[in-house]
Order: C-alpha cells, then structure tokens, then sequence
C-alpha cells in the first residue's frame, strides 16, 4: 500500500488557505469538545497541525476509536484558524478533514510516559522504549544535528584533501588499551576476532601504503564503563592520518575544521580561532590542576606550598598545597560550605578556604593560621578585599586534581567566573612518554605506545624515562577532552628501544604489532594524526550533559540495551558452531 501526503506537518501556511490537503502523522493529542467538536494535533517528523472535525459523523467516529500515537492520513482543506497559536509554525491555520484514514493503530491506552515529556521519565523506561523517547521533537533535534555535523565533518575533510577509507572491523586483539569485544571463528576453532578499538593501525598502515590523507567516521569498540561522556560498547570518531607530517600540520587542519562547524550548528555561536591555546601538560596540571581544562573559567591554581609550612595547620605540613583565589566572591558561608562538601565528594579530599575583609585581614576558614605570614600571602596570591581563597593539599598529583575539582566547581557555582556561551578549544601538548603504573609499579607508556619521543632515539638513550615527553597532543574544549593524537613512531629501531623501556623486547614488538614493525621496515613515511569523539563533540554543541541524549539507540550505564534485550543468551547450536562452551561461574 503506497500512502501519499501532498504537506507535512509543519509546511502549511496561510498562504495554503482553501486547499485541499493531505496530511499524515502521529496523532498526539485530541481534545473533545461535545459529540460533533474535536480538535486534533497531528505530528510529523517535520511539525505539527492542528485537525478540527466539525459535523463529520464519520470522521468523528474514527478518531474516537483511536488512541493517541496511532498514525492516521487526514485529507481536508486548509482555513485559518479563528484563535491563533504564535508558539508554532503552522499556528496560523488548521485542516477541516473530509475522511481520515487509519494506518497504524496504537493498541495500548496509556504510554510508558508522555512523549513530549519523555526527557523526566526513568532512563530506562526511555532506553526501553526509544522508539517513542524518538518521537519527542526535543530528543529527535539531537539526532538531526548529530546527522548535520557529520555531513559538515565529512564536506569539509573531503574539501581538505582527505580520503574516505574505511578500515576492517573484524581484526586482532589489542594487546593495549581498553578491553577487547572478542568475536569467536567459526573456521579457526579457539580463534577470535576481535572488534576494533580504533583503526589505529591500519590507518597508519594506510600511510605506508602510500596514501597521503586519510579520514573516515570511525566506529569502535571499547568493553568499559559508561560515563556522562562516554558511551559503553561503540562510539564514533573522526579518525584522520596525513603523511609526510607533523603535529603543527594536524593542528591546522583541526583549527580551519572545527571553528566554523561548531559556530555554525551549536548551541553558542561563538568559537576559538586558529591558533587554538597550547599548554604544556605540566603547565597545565599545575595553572588549571587538569589536562583538559574548561578555559572559559577565569580561575587559576597557584601553588602555596611554602607559604603553607610551619604556620600551625597540620594538614599542610609537608604537602603540596594548592589555591584558588576567587576575587569579589559576595556568597555565604552556607554557599562555601556546600562548595566544599561538592569537592570533598567527588576527590575523597578536603577543600578549605579563607576570606579576604575590606580591611584586608583574613576571616573564616583557615584564616587565624595564615594570619603569621598575612603580607607574603597578600603579595603572593595578588589578593584584593572581597576575594575568597580555596585551598587543599597532598601528594603533588592529588593536590593538582583536587584544585582542578575546586577551580571547576567554584567556576560552574559563580557566574561571573565563567564565560559560558563559547566554545574555547585548546591543546595539551608535551605529554611525558612513560609513567609508573598505579597497579603495577612498573613503567609503562602514559598514552599512545606508538608516538614518536621528542628527542628521538638520544632522549630514549641518555634521558630519565620519566622525563621524556612525547609528540602526543589532546584537543580540548569546554573541559571535555574531544581526542588524543600523535606524531607517530615510524622507525623501526626507535619503536623498539621505546618498548624496550617497558620490559618489551623485538620479539613481543614484533609479536604483538607484526603488520605494522614488517611494513615500517620496507620504508614509513613521518605521520601523524588524531581521532575527535564525534559524539563527544555533538553532545558538546547541542548543550547536553549526557552522551546518550545524542545517540540513537543507547546503552545504559551496564551496556545493556534495554529496548532489543541485549546482550542475551544463544542457541547451544550457534555456541557449538563457534566451539564455545559456557562456564558459569560459582554462586
């Protein structure tokens, strides 16, 4: 059955007055009024109109037989309405329908949750039901952008000299990384695929082939916890590789790319220009106390250490200790005190404070134990009546993030520290190479084992690990961390010192990364390259706080989804094909 519409819902006009028309759609409401009056609000993807049936005996009888949400084909004429609605486009006008046919019936009387409403409802009844959560013009617009920036990303990129690749999604196990997605083979017994991660190495083995700029909309996989800005299971990036370049020649891409797409479909209008801000890694974790800090916030860290020894407060002593000064701070201690409840919450560290009077003494707080050395502290921190000082200590590292926790609560809590209608992008460049292991104890890689060092194969040889930094960049905006990139480690003898470092000797190199050693042997070009989160991104221009709100069909937080019941059990002849035997573990 073929159906015609000659409008959508949200196209009619008065311009449209005496024509007849044929509309359809979702019918989300209807208002009775006696038993010969009804006024109906009929929904598209495009809009809604509003359908007034008046002494159609027939017509009448159908509407009442339906519930809402049932899609119904409505042909009728178009005249304007007598009472006017200024809220919506075709407010101006209703349909008098001559017949009204029934495509699709809703059986249920009443819905999980009011669609226009669905956003208050329980996530999962959300997920459980995404097909009408979909049908909410709020939730829907989220979707329709994610389309838009996608066609933006792909014209640009293609306008840039980049090439449409796509790469395998049945590959090998990573041995880095998050947890794989393992598939099982059916024609090699005990084997397995494993689902991409991200196309890292074949995009780099897209540069040794000799393809100049590659990009595509990458899907991967990752088995690891949901978060507000990560979604379990897949997620899409902009994955992008150019030869015979390096990291300035990635950043100009990114910086004529982004600016113009983010202006023009998010939520704020205003974007970084090129050149984005660069700040060292070290930098920034001592002056933001973050490695992808929200540059919208006015506030900065400044380190009190020695300020902070001796003047009688034990939990300073022999710490590192860290401030942020808030200057023309005018809230309430009760304001202060939930500020600081907010920090201890989310670092398991405490945050104090001090207040600076008109007079310039110190108040409140920590102040009676600052009070000693008032005139270095005044000097130190350029203090000014009015202001608010935050502290907290510890060992370096948990000092640091403990006043990035500060800077961005007190900035989100306190308008006139924020600049939020922008989108400020930057970049965390010079990350350190290697780190010691919170589990293990052991040195290992920080980032991306596959970045070149700076100082190439005489910083491997001659430096402390711990002091060499690496070609490895992170794109940031707003504090959320879009993507990690690289100038990559295309020699062959420098991979393998690197690794070395970290217990890996050729053999594992070659071992683990075998397409990837054997083709940088037969020559590899420099190369470099980054992948931005597109959902990370889309969630940033539509204003949202959730990632799930811009895909769609979600996971929830357990990497379940709730609407097609999976992940769920197999048929024992599907698990014997791929000789997989399930071993439940003991209750």
């Amino acid at each position: 059955m073929f159906q015609s519409r000659t409008h959508t819902c949200g196209e009619l006009r008065l311009a449209n007055a005496g024509e007849k028309v044929t509309i359809v759609g979702w019918m989300e409401n209807v208002r009775e009024v006696g038993s010969t009056l009804a006024f109906v609000v009929l929904r598209d993807f495009y809009g809604t109109t509003q359908v007034v049936v008046e002494n159609n005996e027939e017509v009448m009888k159908t509407i009442k037989s339906l519930n809402c949400e049932s899609t119904i084909s409505v042909t009728g004429t178009v005249r304007e309405r007598s009472s006017k609605n200024t809220k919506i486009p075709t407010g101006e006008i209703e349909v008098v329908p001559e017949s009204v046919e029934v495509l699709g019936r809703c059986i249920y009387n009443e819905l999980p949750f009011e669609i226009n409403r669905s956003r208050e409802a329980d996530e999962n009844a959300r997920l459980r039901y995404r097909f009408l959560d979909l049908r909410n013009p709020a939730v829907k617009k989220n979707i329709v952008l994610r389309c838009q920036v996608v066609a933006a990303l792909r014209r640009s990129m293609t306008e840039h000299g980049f090439l449409e690749i796509t790469t395998p999604i049945l590959t090998c196990s990573s041995p880095e990384g998050a947890r794989d997605y393992l598939v099982p083979s059916r024609l090699n017994p005990g084997k397995f695929y494993a689902l991409p991660q991200a196309p890292q190495q074949f995009k780099q083995l897209l540069m040794t082939s000799g393809f100049d700029r590659y990009f595509q909309i990458a899907p991967c996989f990752r088995d690891e916890d949901a978060r507000a800005d990560r979604s379990p299971g897949e997620f899409y990036q902009l994955d992008m590789e150019m030869a015979f370049a390096g990291q300035e020649d990635v950043f100009a891409v990114i910086e004529d790319v982004f600016p113009p797409i983010f202006s023009e479909y998010g939520k704020y209008s205003v974007a970084s220009k090129a050149p984005f801000k660069r700040i060292k890694y070290n930098d920034a974790m001592e002056r933001y106390g973050s490695d992808k800090p929200d540059l919208r916030i006015s506030l900065v860290v400044d380190d009190v250490t020695q300020l902070s020894q001796g003047i009688g407060f034990e939990a300073f002593d022999g710490s590192v200790v860290k401030a942020i000064v808030a200057p023309g701070f005018d809230k309430p201690r009760k304001f202060i005190d939930g500020l600081c409840n907010d920090v201890l919450a989310a670092t398991e560290n405490k945050c104090y404070w001090f207040k600076v009077n008109d007079d310039m003494s110190f108040a409140g707080g920590v102040a009676k134990f600052f009070a000693a050395k008032h005139d270095e502290v005044v000097s130190a921190l350029n203090l000014q009546p009015g202001a608010c000082v935050f502290l907290c200590a510890g060992k370096k590292l948990i000092a640091q993030k403990t006043a990035g926790v500060i800077r961005k609560t007190v900035g989100n809590a306190v308008e006139q520290y924020i600049d939020r209608e922008r989108y400020e992008f930057c970049w965390i460049v010079d990350f350190p190479m290697y780190e010691i292991g919170e589990e293990s104890g052991q040195l290992e890689f920080c980032h991306n084992p596959f970045s070149m060092p700076n100082g190439g194969m005489k910083a491997l040889e001659e430096k402390d690990p711990l002091e060499i930094s690496a070609f490895q960049y992170d794109l940031v905006c707003n504090g959320v961390e879009l993507s990690s990139g690289a100038v990559r480690n295309h020699d062959p003898e420098i991979m393998i010192k690197a690794f070395e470092l970290v217990g890996l000797g050729e053999a594992d190199v070659k071992a683990k990364f075998p397409a990837m050693y054997n083709a940088f042997c037969y020559g590899a070009p420099p190369h470099a390259g980054i992948a931005p989160g597109v959902d990370r991104m889309v969630m940033l221009m539509a204003g949202e706080e959730s990632i799930r709100e811009i895909i769609p069909f979600p996971m929830n937080k357990n990497a379940q989804d709730l609407m097609m019941g999976a992940p769920s059990e197999v048929d024992p002849k599907q698990l014997a094909d791929v000789h997989i035997a399930i071993v439940k573990p003991e209750k």
